[in-house]
C-alpha cells in the first residue's frame, strides 16, 4: 500500500519564481513610481523600499507555497500604514481628525468602501450618492473608490477582505498576537450577525438617506476620522466607536485569533460573501484526500469552514480566500479553484492565477499608502512631525 507522505503547502521552483517575481517586479514598478521617478530623497526611499517589500513578499508568496503567512505581513503593514497616512493628511487639510459641519456641508469626506452597501439602494431609488464625499479628483473621491470596489468584486468576491481592504490587516495582525486562542468555542451562528447587519443599514439608509453604520456602528471612526464632539448624541456615538473598535479589532481577535469585526459585524463583508457566487475562484476541497482532521476548521479565522464544508467540498460563503486553511492542511487537500474545472486540476496553476490578480490588486490598492506611510515615518523621524 503505497502512503501518501504529500505535505503542503507546496511552492513554485526557484527559477520559475524567480521568472514570475521579476514579471511582477516590472508592473510593480510602473504603478508604484506612476511612470516617474521622485525628486525628493524621502520619496525615492520611500518607493524603493515598498518595492523590496512588495516583491521580496510575492517571491516567498511563490516560493514557499504559504499564502497566509506573507499575505498577512502585506495586509497589517498597509493596514497600519493607512492610519499613519490618513491621519496625517487629515491634520494637514484639517487640523485634527474631527470632521466639522462645513466639511460635512461641502462634501469634502473622503469615501470610504465600507459605505457602498448603504449607497446603493439609495442611489437607485433616488439618484443620489448619500455620502458627503466628492464624486471626482480629490483625495478618496466616490467614483475611485467604486470603480476599485467593483474591479476587485469580480476578481476575487469576498476576497476583497483579505486582500484589499485596508481595514481588514488590524483585526488580522491582532488575531496572531497569541500562538494559541484563550477563548476557543464561538458559536457558528454568529457568521450570520453581518447578514442581518447589513439589511439594517440597508434599509435605514433607504429610509432615512443617511450612511446609519458610518454613524453609529463603525469601529474604524475611532482610528481615521469622526465627527467633531459638540452634542451628548456625538460623545455617545464616539464612545460607541472607541467600544466597538478596541473590543471587535484588538481584544477579541486577541483572545479568539479570529477576525471578529470581519466575520461578526462588517455589513460590507455580508455583502461581499453573497459577490462570491459571481466570482471566478473559489476555496474548493478534494474530498478524496481529506482525512478530516479538522485543521481547516480550527484556524479559520472567519469559521468559513465547517464539517458540512468538509462533507460538500468547499468552504462556505463566508469565505475570504486568506489562504490559511489552505497552509494549514496537513495533506494538501484544500486549494484555490477555478469554478467549472475539476478539483484536483492544475491547481498549481489555479493558485498562481488567483494569486496574481490578488497580490496585483492589493499592491495598486496599497502602495501610495504604504509609501506615504514611510514618507511620514521619515518626516517625524529627521525633522519631529508627520505633518507638513
Amino acid at each position: 500500500m503505497k502512503t501518501d507522505t504529500h505535505q503542503v503547502p507546496q511552492g513554485e521552483g526557484k527559477g520559475r519564481t524567480i521568472v514570475l517575481t521579476l514579471v511582477m517586479a516590472v508592473i510593480t514598478v510602473v504603478m508604484f513610481s506612476q511612470g516617474k521617478m521622485p525628486q525628493d530623497p524621502k520619496e525615492m526611499i520611500a518607493l524603493v523600499l515598498t518595492l523590496l517589500f512588495a516583491n521580496t513578499l510575492f517571491f516567498l508568496l511563490l516560493y514557499t507555497g504559504r499564502t497566509d503567512r506573507y499575505r498577512a505581513i502585506y495586509f497589517s503593514t498597509f493596514a497600519v500604514s493607512l492610519i499613519i497616512s490618513f491621519v496625517s493628511h487629515m491634520f494637514e487639510a484639517r487640523g485634527s481628525m474631527s470632521l466639522s459641519e462645513t466639511k460635512i456641508l461641502q462634501c469634502e469626506v473622503p469615501f470610504c468602501h465600507l459605505v457602498i452597501p448603504m449607497t446603493l439602494v439609495p442611489m437607485a431609488i433616488t439618484k443620489t450618492i448619500i455620502f458627503p464625499g466628492s464624486l471626482l479628483g480629490k483625495y478618496a473621491s466616490i467614483a475611485s473608490m467604486f470603480v476599485i470596489w467593483i474591479g476587485a468584486t469580480l476578481a476575487l468576491g469576498r476576497g476583497f477582505c483579505s486582500w484589499v481592504c485596508f481595514y481588514g490587516g488590524l483585526d488580522d495582525g491582532f488575531s496572531r498576537v497569541l500562538k494559541r486562542p484563550v477563548i476557543r468555542n464561538i458559536n457558528p451562528k454568529w457568521i450570520y450577525l453581518p447578514f442581518a447587519v447589513l439589511l439594517l443599514v440597508a434599509l435605514t439608509a433607504a429610509v432615512y438617506l443617511s450612511p446609519v453604520y458610518c454613524s453609529w456602528l463603525c469601529p474604524f471612526k475611532a482610528v481615521t476620522e469622526f465627527q467633531a464632539v459638540t452634542s451628548t448624541k456625538i460623545l455617545i456615538q464616539t464612545i460607541i466607536f472607541v467600544g466597538l473598535f478596541i473590543g471587535l479589532v484588538i481584544v477579541l481577535p486577541i483572545l479568539t485569533k479570529k477576525r471578529t469585526q470581519c466575520a461578526f459585524l462588517c455589513p460590507f463583508g455580508a455583502m461581499q460573501s453573497l459577490t462570491n457566487k459571481i466570482n471566478v475562484f473559489d476555496v474548493r476541497i478534494d474530498k478524496e484526500k481529506c482525512v478530516k482532521c479538522k485543521r481547516c476548521i480550527q484556524v479559520c479565522p472567519t469559521l468559513s469552514m465547517s464539517e458540512e464544508s468538509l462533507e460538500q467540498g468547499c468552504a462556505r460563503i463566508t469565505c475570504m480566500k486568506c489562504g490559511k486553511c489552505i497552509d494549514n492542511c496537513p495533506k494538501g487537500a484544500i486549494s484555490y479553484h477555478i469554478k467549472g474545472t475539476d478539483i484536483p486540476g492544475k491547481r498549481n496553476a489555479y493558485r498562481l492565477l488567483f494569486l496574481f490578480a490578488a497580490f496585483l490588486f492589493l499592491a495598486i490598492f496599497s502602495s501610495h499608502i504604504i509609501q506615504d506611510g514611510i514618507v511620514r515615518v521619515l518626516k517625524l523621524i529627521t525633522t519631529g512631525s508627520m505633518i507638513s
